[in-house]
């Protein structure tokens, strides 16, 4: 067997990919090495793809999974985001098509108001597939928030204390849920040429649609309004509630701060802490 996958995949999940995909050969490891997710680029004879592995207890993959099999074929049908090619869910394996195109993070298109009104006409496409009401949404949501403030971070103890009293004092209400990407923001897209194309769908779940620009919020669209106007332009309409669009951002801050605390991100720890303070602002 060729030794294309060492040290990036178990024994098992190699055998697998060299099954689907016969004489594949590594092109890049395009591996991001906080986590223990592999994800591949290589090409036999034919075509390219990518290849993504982990071990048994990362989440990712199998969230990834569920978006293919049910419902990232809108956007694929498009050739906006890539097919599955192939997926092993007892060994947290799958093989996608390669996509053409660059990443938008850090280039010109990462603040071009175009990336913009195409990534709220795909996200509308994505949302609107299907929706329940969950009248439980919010108090696991909430719960979930509040164990970050348990565990080891380096939030201040004024934050603890702030963030802590408000999320308590939250009182639930049922939300609607649609299908959502979970990381809706720039280092997740290519632009090919002048076409927006999706990528990475490991935190994909059923959550309210607003979820989807918490990231873009705290990011990209701080003191660029005519990024957010474009968004909305593309999507439709600014579907946000003003009680659920706060305590979102803040939830958002504290999983933010102490995620990345925990897996030695700093820069992400530092935009954890800044979503923070901005976030205890809007109370």
């Amino acid at each position: 067997m060729e030794s294309w996958h060492r040290n990036r995949l178990s024994a098992r999940q190699a055998e697998l990919v060299e099954a689907w995909l016969p004489g594949v050969r590594l092109v890049t490891d395009l591996s991001w090495k906080l986590l223990d997710t592999a994800v591949l680029e290589v090409e036999d004879a034919q075509r390219r793809y990518v290849i993504k592995a982990a071990g048994p207890s990362n989440h990712h993959i199998g969230r990834e999974i569920d978006a293919h099999e049910s419902w990232v074929s809108v956007w694929a049908r498009l050739e906006r985001a890539p097919m599955l090619v192939q997926s092993d869910r007892s060994e947290n394996t799958l093989v996608t098509e390669y996509l053409e195109g660059s990443l938008v993070e850090g280039t010109a298109a990462e603040y071009d108001t175009e990336t913009y009104r195409q990534a709220g006409n795909l996200l509308r496409i994505f949302h609107e597939q299907t929706a329940r009401t969950d009248v439980d949404y919010e108090v696991r949501s909430t719960a979930k928030a509040l164990s970050w403030l348990e565990k080891p971070h380096r939030i201040s103890k004024s934050h603890v204390k702030q963030a802590g009293a408000i999320l308590g004092a939250y009182r639930p209400k049922p939300v609607v849920l649609v299908p959502t990407h979970g990381d809706w923001q720039p280092r997740n897209r290519l632009m090919d040429g002048s076409e927006l194309r999706i990528i990475d769908f490991g935190r994909f779940e059923f959550r309210p649609a607003m979820t989807d620009l918490c990231r873009l919020a705290v990011q990209q669209w701080r003191s660029r309004s005519h990024l957010e106007a474009a968004f909305f332009e593309g999507y439709g309409t600014d579907f946000r509630d003003s009680e659920l669009w706060n305590v979102a951002l803040l939830r958002e801050a504290v999983s933010t701060a102490a995620w990345a605390y925990q897996f030695g991100d700093h820069k992400f720890e530092e935009q954890g802490h800044r979503m923070l303070r901005e976030a205890l602002g809007n109370f």
